[in-house]
């Protein structure tokens, strides 16, 4: 049987109510529900993994298609982690949505939920995000609507989809970048071990024909058909290393490299690359050709599986002989994979509450980092419920406290052009020329042209007490579309070589930057945010309490740095600009 979570998810509301009372629900979302029958499922009795990827890949299809109002195409899926399994008699449940259409493609998120008729109760089994094409008509390329978000919900995903579109487009150069450069590890130890399972006796290869009933009206093949053939040879392949029935937990994100076509066989082929102790890593390749054409690459992916025991617990699995020459390189990159795929998962997976204050920096882990930075950032700044405190000389003090959790913001005005504001502000170190509370800023590294690491000092919260320092890193970003704000995210990670020294007391900051919108006539809206932690409450608690107005001052000051510097910008540093 399946297993099920102890905390079941609640049935979500089709309809939502919105302020002036008008019942709203997207346009774009399309529901999906199946019962899983004997035919659906594996040797397990649980629900194929490759029969629910053709399901979340139709439903998130059809989302796109009313959006689009033409065919689309699927071109690349996030990672994707499945929590839990299904069995044979429960019910899923697949929710799929466009979250923001860019010109020609667009993000729909995909949720999957597991029901147990019996019991009434519903739970989570996995959460993705799927990049479609809309296809070329008879007039040519097609340009698609822009979404307007109508609640809290869809705005923060509208956000976020920008962020996450960064991320895939920078995804596979970072990801080669990383393993081009990751250590040599050795495989001579495994080549020792005499219980080491070669990985050729892993090696599967199959042809498939694509019928009609395997593509769309466009007799183009579904993207879910070729990830559920590439789940089936990766589960073979497993199931040769460890003579059992793996479980598939999860597959990294790809991208569909070319069309297949009606007619196409599809050749796929998989490989263990790699078993740690209680997990492997697959990898498939698919490719397609008609008649004596030469194969075209459509796709490649990375799949982890497990092996579960009696009480679903991962049991360890046996160790693998990689085969010379390629079958090295590819245990040494999935060993790098590895470390990529933890990063992803307890950075960008885990929700902020569960994210530590300071996360370790590294080059594997940048692009991630990053992500979550201005993720939380556009989360916090996409809350509605901010409580007005006061207001003075023109800026607002705001505050919003949930689950013992503070956070405030600050708004203003300049007339100064939104770009400048954002050029201005991005370099750290011109900030002690406003804002007292910045006595020392120095740059660590520039990790990327959009991120940089600097080391800040603060003054002492008590009188006669040791000085702050902040590690932070700074991720800024340009609007993506029109209607999108600057931003520019701080959040405090750990560098070994800055630990913490006694002459210091270490402050952390994990989520704080500014938004910057323009309006009209060269006048620019800036809101900066905080989510206030222990090392940063000593300096704004009296503001918030009403018993200081330091922070009007210091706003007052950037105000007028803004509006004295705003034609100065040929001075910034290079990594600014």
């Amino acid at each position: 049987m399946a297993n099920e979570p102890s905390d079941p998810m609640p049935l979500e509301e089709p309809m939502f109510i919105l302020g002036n009372g008008e019942m709203y629900r997207n346009q774009t979302e399309v529901k999906m529900s199946q019962i899983v029958l004997p035919c659906h499922a594996n040797y397990c009795g649980e629900l194929s993994a490759g029969q629910l990827l053709k399901w979340m890949d139709s439903t998130a299809c059809l989302s796109a298609e009313r959006h689009a109002g033409c065919s689309c195409i699927t071109a690349s899926v996030d990672d994707i982690h499945f929590e839990t399994t299904i069995g044979v008699g429960q019910v899923v449940n697949i929710t799929a949505k466009v979250n923001r259409a860019f010109t020609s493609s667009m993000e729909v998120g995909i949720l999957v939920s597991c029901e147990d008729l019996f019991s009434d109760r519903q739970w989570k089994v996995c959460h993705a995000f799927a990049t479609f094409v809309a296809r070329r008509t008879e007039s040519g390329k097609v340009q698609l609507k822009q979404l307007i978000p109508r609640t809290q919900a869809e705005q923060m995903e509208y956000s976020l989809a920008a962020e996450r579109r960064r991320m895939r487009l920078i995804h596979a150069e970072i990801i080669n970048d990383l393993l081009s450069s990751c250590s040599s590890q050795t495989v001579s130890e495994c080549l020792d071990y005499q219980d080491a399972v070669p990985a050729e006796r892993t090696r599967v290869e199959s042809v498939e024909l694509v019928l009609p009933p395997h593509a769309n009206h466009q007799v183009s093949t579904f993207g879910g058909q070729i990830m559920a053939w590439m789940e089936n040879v990766a589960t073979i392949s497993a199931s040769r290393l460890c003579n059992a029935h793996p479980t598939l937990r999860s597959i990294d994100m790809f991208h569909f490299r070319g069309p297949s076509h009606i007619g196409d066989r599809l050749v796929l082929k998989a490989i263990v690359n790699n078993a740690f102790k209680k997990s492997m890593e697959v990898g498939v390749c698919a490719e397609a050709y008609q008649g004596g054409e030469p194969l075209r690459h459509i796709n490649t992916a990375f799949m982890t599986f497990e092996v579960l025991d009696n009480d679903r617990k991962p049991c360890t699995l046996p160790r693998i002989r990689p085969e010379p020459v390629d079958g090295k390189r590819r245990f040494q990159e999935a060993i790098a994979r590895k470390k990529i795929r933890l990063d992803r998962k307890y950075i960008i997976s885990c929700k902020q509450s569960e994210v530590p204050l300071s996360v370790p920096w590294d080059p594997s882990n940048q692009m991630y980092l990053s992500y979550n930075n201005v993720s939380a950032l556009k989360m916090l700044a996409a809350r509605t419920n901010w409580v007005l405190t006061s207001e003075k000389h023109k800026v607002s003090l705001y505050t919003l406290e949930e689950n013992q959790i503070l956070c405030f913001k600050v708004e203003t005005h300049v007339a100064v052009a939104a770009e400048q504001v954002f050029l201005l502000l991005s370099d750290l170190r011109r900030r002690k020329a406003w804002d007292h509370h910045y006595q020392e800023c120095e740059v660590i590294t520039d990790s990327h042209e959009d991120d940089t690491i600097y080391q800040v000092v603060t003054p002492s919260v008590t009188k006669g007490g040791k000085v702050q320092d902040f590690i932070l890193l700074a991720s800024r970003r340009r609007p993506c579309d029109s209607g999108d704000p600057y931003l520019i995210a701080l959040r405090s990670v750990t560098l070994p070589a800055y630990p913490p020294t006694e002459d210091y007391n270490r402050g952390e900051v994990l989520c704080a930057g500014f938004s910057i919108w323009e309006e009209e006539n060269s006048f620019t809206k800036i809101s900066y945010y905080n989510q206030a932690t222990p090392g940063v409450l000593p300096y704004i608690s009296t503001d918030i309490a009403g018993l200081s107005s330091s922070f009007y001052c210091t706003f007052a000051s950037c105000s007028a740095f803004l509006e004295e510097n705003k034609d100065s910008l040929a001075s910034l540093p290079t990594s600014t600009l």
